[in-house]
């Protein structure tokens, strides 16, 4: 009887550690593909804010046609190398977790809830024939109602204007704050301004855009029962559009122009 239950015990242990080797040699080999899937499903949404994306066409040769640069927020100004980080590779929210990469967001200054902002940031530039900026896309963050949403944002040549915006990641709840990802809304942003009088203007509304009002151009529609989701995306529009974000980098390139 004893020497029944021990090889019942001595099977079960055994088919537990087989499955369990299996499990995590599965887990192992497909990390790398996980990887790859997830960083080209950013890199979608970097070319779907740009307007160039083609779902027929490689990923990584559309990819190609951005011009990537390391942004430093304290000058503003941009840079092809930082430290022995490469433009492929470098994170700049991983980079928000080390003290020597980041600074801590003062809480009067924190209206996007980001808590650490990385000294140096990653954008993307979209060139035209001449050589001249045609877009920028900017990464942005910030916390809606259950968590951070993590996206992009592509302003015009004018350094002003919306020509798109996508979250590739966030927690916001189905049918309401997760709205952010509905095509409708997404398009109300083009042909949007940023700035009136070097202010930050731009906000999401509560309710529709009334077009007859004269702010109209600065007002995008509000999420329809997602209210504190609304006014997350305002704020992060707010941080990353102020003086601790890119309104430097945008400064120095409409001189420049």
């Amino acid at each position: 009887m004893n020497d029944s239950i021990l090889k019942t015990i001595g099977v079960a242990f055994s088919v537990c550690l087989v499955c369990s080797l299996i499990v995590s040699s599965a887990a192992v080999s497909l990390r790398d593909l996980q990887n790859e899937n997830k960083l080209n499903d950013r890199r979608i949404k970097v070319l779907q804010v740009a307007d160039i994306y083609n779902p027929n066409e490689s990923i990584s040769e559309q990819f190609n046609q951005l011009e990537s640069k390391f942004i430093d927020f304290k000058t503003g100004m941009l840079m092809d190398e930082y430290n022995n980080f490469s433009l492929e590779d470098y994170d700049q929210v991983v980079a928000t977790k080390n003290p020597n990469l980041s600074s801590r967001v003062p809480t009067s200054k924190d209206i996007a809830i980001i808590k650490n902002r990385e000294n140096v940031g990653k954008i993307y530039i979209l060139r035209n024939n001449l050589g001249s900026v045609d877009k920028l896309i900017l990464p942005i963050r910030g916390y809606g109602l259950w968590g951070t949403l993590y996206g992009y944002i592509s302003i015009e040549d004018d350094f002003n204007t919306v020509s798109g915006i996508e979250f590739y990641e966030h927690k916001e709840t189905p049918g309401l704050g997760a709205e952010v990802d509905n095509p409708n809304w997404k398009n109300s942003w083009k042909g949007k301004k940023i700035y009136k009088n070097n202010e930050v203007v731009l906000s999401v509304i509560k309710g529709k855009v009334d077009n007859t009002d004269s702010l109209a151009a600065y007002k995008v529609d509000g999420l329809s029962g997602a209210t504190i989701t609304s006014r997350g995306v305002s704020n992060m529009v707010s941080y990353w559009f102020g003086e601790s974000g890119y309104s430097q980098l945008l400064k120095e390139l409409d001189y420049e122009s």
